[in-house]
């Protein structure tokens, strides 16, 4: 089954301890635990070194709140975009949280993940 098939609960519902484990291993600077979803091609782009330089020069990085609002699910092609309200608990204000999911080797993946 294409990821796009599955309506946007079952979508959210899948995304969510996902996300929760991208904020978790964000906040405390472990990388191996932060790619452990990636996609292959994610894990290659997403080093180790790019990934330690972020953690610690962004206080956003470190500081991201576990409480998120979903905004919506987008479908493209053999992926879907997830997006998030995130906040901090450090700084002040809201951000866009964007998760990209898909299916590889028969399990989900993450494709991409930013924060804006």
């Amino acid at each position: 089954m294409n990821i796009t098939e599955k309506t946007d609960d079952e979508i959210l519902a899948m995304a969510k301890p996902l996300w929760r484990d991208l904020v978790k291993s964000s906040n405390e600077g472990k990388y191996g635990e932060f790619a452990r979803n990636f996609s292959s091609a994610m894990a290659l782009a997403m080093n180790q070194v790019v990934a330690g330089h972020q953690f610690a020069n962004s206080e956003l990085a470190r500081s991201l709140s576990e409480e998120i609002d979903p905004l919506g699910v987008i479908r493209r092609g053999e992926h879907v975009t997830v997006l998030y309200r995130q906040r901090s608990t450090k700084k002040q204000g809201e951000w866009l949280g964007r998760l990209v999911l898909g299916y590889e080797d028969g399990k989900i993946r993450i494709f991409s993940a930013s924060i804006f």
